[in-house]
C-alpha cells in the first residue's frame, strides 16, 4: 500500500469510526442526541472496504465496545442487551456484504444511487428482522410471544430503523459522488 492508498484508507474509515461513536448511545435519537448510524456505517464500510475484513472486525468490537461504555459509564438501559445480542453480528454482516455488492457501481450515476439505496433498503430491512426478530424470540423479554405483538413492535420500531439507516446512507453515497467528482471539477478549473 502506497501513501496516497493509505492516506485515502485513513480519510475514509475515521469519519466512519467517529460517526458511530458519536451516534450509537441512543437507537433513534431524541432532541439532545442524533439517531444510530451503525447500520450505515457497516454498509458504507463495506461499499468502500469491501476486502478489507480487519475493519468489519473491528466496526463490530468497536460497537460492543461503545455499548458497555454506555451500559456501565453512563447510564444506558441494558435492556436490550441479551442472549439475542450475538445476532448483531450477523445484522451488521448483512450491511457490510451489502454494501460490498453496491462496490460494484463505480460511477454513483444517478440510477446507481437509486440502485444502492434499494440494496440498502433490502439489507436493512433483512438486518432489522435479523435483530428485532431475534430479540423477540430469543431475549426473555416476551415470554408470551405473539405474532400480533410482534407485528405491533414492528409497526412501531421499523419506520425509525429503517429512515435513519437510509439518510446516513444517502448522506454517505453523497459524500463520496462529490469527493469523487473533486478531481475531475479541479482539473476543469485548472483548464
Amino acid at each position: 500500500m502506497n501513501t496516497k492508498q493509505w492516506l485515502s484508507a485513513q480519510t475514509l474509515t475515521l469519519p466512519l469510526i467517529a460517526l458511530m461513536a458519536l451516534t450509537r448511545f441512543h437507537h433513534f435519537g431524541d432532541a439532545f442526541s442524533l439517531p444510530d448510524a451503525s447500520l450505515a456505517v457497516f454498509f458504507l464500510a463495506g461499499l468502500g472496504f469491501a476486502r478489507r475484513w480487519w475493519l468489519l472486525g473491528f466496526l463490530m468490537l468497536e460497537a460492543a465496545l461503545i455499548d458497555y461504555v454506555a451500559i456501565t459509564h453512563f447510564n444506558v438501559s441494558a435492556f436490550c442487551v441479551s442472549t439475542a445480542y450475538v445476532f448483531l453480528i450477523p445484522t451488521y454482516s448483512v450491511m457490510w456484504f451489502a454494501g460490498s455488492f453496491c462496490a460494484k457501481f463505480k460511477t454513483l450515476t444517478a440510477n446507481e444511487i437509486l440502485l444502492s439505496m434499494g440494496v440498502m433498503l433490502l439489507a436493512t430491512s433483512a438486518a432489522f428482522l435479523l435483530s428485532n426478530g431475534s430479540f423477540y424470540l430469543l431475549s426473555g423479554r416476551y415470554p408470551d410471544a405473539s405474532w400480533a405483538q410482534y407485528s405491533s413492535r414492528v409497526l412501531q420500531y421499523y419506520p425509525p430503523y429503517v429512515s435513519a439507516a437510509l439518510c446516513y446512507g444517502a448522506f454517505g453515497l453523497l459524500v463520496i459522488k462529490l469527493v469523487k467528482a473533486l478531481p475531475a471539477l479541479m482539473a476543469h478549473k485548472a483548464v
